[in-house]
């Protein structure tokens, strides 16, 4: 037989591992050349793995849920079956098996003289299903190619089994009924539910925790008054969306303001790398973007040099692709700033966590009208607040909060934004 590896591919920049999240094919499964044969997930993205040749499935090396390291191997699969050869001896067709009876199905199962690699291994459905009736292949008959087990072949077992031991085996995995107390009549109703952590979930706790423990993290606040971006806007958002296509947002104004910022203090815009400073002089500014299966940071490229109808479109695309769940690995890799905008949920302050291995993100809020003083007068203004964090092992206070000063200078005075001064 020839054999291939199929390992866990380079994820990008500062991802080393990955974790399992379903497998798209199961051992005895043909699979052909550029077939995703599983899905990984990283707290950058969700890879689909294809397969370098086309062959069959002989061994899966781990499970779903598993985290592997990138090079670690996945599965092999024999690419001799590309040629529709059999790979296993193929003898005379045994008698039709007996009609099962309910004393025999609960009973070991003798597999096929003539079963194949695949002999005794379930499909992931069935796997799963086989899990959640606690049956062990021993217990399946596996009618499907190579005498694999599908998920009919455990639901044909399931039906088999007895009632009377399906009862006795609910009844005693249930708890013995605890004595009620009539003062607590009313919490006995109450009652909790589990669920397991998503893979993506588990990797995004981990490195949250790496970054908490591995950076001198700290963060700074200033406020900004919103009144000129928000005249700007009123006055000339339908004349924006009808030349441009897309909505005059407030992330374009903050992400205009950062990369200028960021090109005055070039410490913000570094990373720590080893014993070295890596500085960039262009801003690759990653959008932290909610989706449906987790946070998720894309990156605008180069958005020093976006017009703010570029940043606009950028920013909608990237949302709604990882909306979708269909974000690539360059489309969430090679940031250098991030901002996040819990704003739109609301939330009033916050201290964002660092994007590792950048150095620096930048938090907006919800817009709140606020007294404030101004020239010696109580007026009411829409303020939001802004928060920076940043590594302290690199970025001075200085330097963070004149950074966030020019960000507010900017925000404030819009036409100097525009101007560039």
């Amino acid at each position: 037989m020839s054999i291939i590896d199929i390992k866990v591919p380079a994820l990008g920049e500062s991802v080393t591992e990955a974790t399992i999240a379903s497998w798209n094919k199961a051992v005895g499964d043909s699979v052909a050349r550029d077939e995703t044969v599983c899905e990984l997930e990283s707290d950058k993205a969700s890879v689909e793995v294809p397969s370098d040749k086309a062959g069959i499935v002989v061994e899966i090396l781990a499970e779903e849920g598993a985290t592997l390291n990138v090079g670690d191997v996945l599965c092999r699969i024999d690419t001799a079956a590309e040629s529709g050869k059999p790979l296993t001896k193929v003898q005379a067709d045994p008698a039709p098996p007996a009609e099962p009876t309910q004393s025999s199905a609960a009973q070991s199962t003798e597999k096929p003289a003539d079963a194949g690699y695949a002999s005794g291994h379930p499909s992931p459905a069935a796997a799963k299903l086989m899990r959640e009736q606690g049956l062990s292949p021993d217990q399946v008959n596996g009618s499907g190619r190579d005498g694999r087990i599908t998920k009919g072949d455990v639901e044909q077992s399931s039906q088999s089994v007895q009632p009377a031991q399906l009862a006795a085996a609910e009844k005693a995995s249930q708890p013995a009924p605890a004595a009620k107390s009539t003062a607590h009549d009313e919490h006995d109703e109450r009652g909790q539910r589990r669920e397991k952590m998503s893979s993506l979930r588990k990797t995004i706790a981990k490195r949250l925790v790496a970054v908490k423990n591995e950076t001198a993290m700290l963060t700074t606040f200033n406020e900004v008054d919103m009144s000129a971006v928000m005249e700007l806007r009123k006055r000339y958002k339908d004349a924006f969306k009808e030349k441009h296509g897309v909505n005059l947002g407030f992330m374009s104004f903050f992400t205009a303001a950062s990369c200028l910022a960021l090109q005055e203090f070039p410490a913000v815009n570094a990373q720590i790398q080893g014993d070295e400073i890596i500085y960039h002089d262009y801003c690759d500014v990653g959008v932290a973007v909610s989706t449906p299966k987790g946070l998720v940071v894309p990156v605008l490229r180069n958005a020093e040099s976006l017009n703010f109808d570029e940043i606009e479109q950028e920013i909608l695309r990237l949302a709604a692709r990882g909306r979708d769940g269909k974000l690539s690995i360059d489309d969430m890799t090679g940031g250098t700033f991030t901002i996040t905008n819990g704003g739109i949920f609301g939330s009033m302050l916050s201290t964002p966590i660092i994007n590792s291995p950048q150095c620096a993100i930048l938090g907006l809020h919800n817009i709140v009208e606020r007294p404030v003083a101004i020239q010696g007068e109580v007026k009411i203004r829409p303020i939001m607040y802004l928060a920076l964090s940043y590594d302290h092992r690199l970025i001075d206070g200085k330097e963070a909060v004149g950074f966030l000063v020019r960000v507010k200078q900017l925000i404030e005075d819009p036409v100097r934004l525009m101007l560039g001064v």
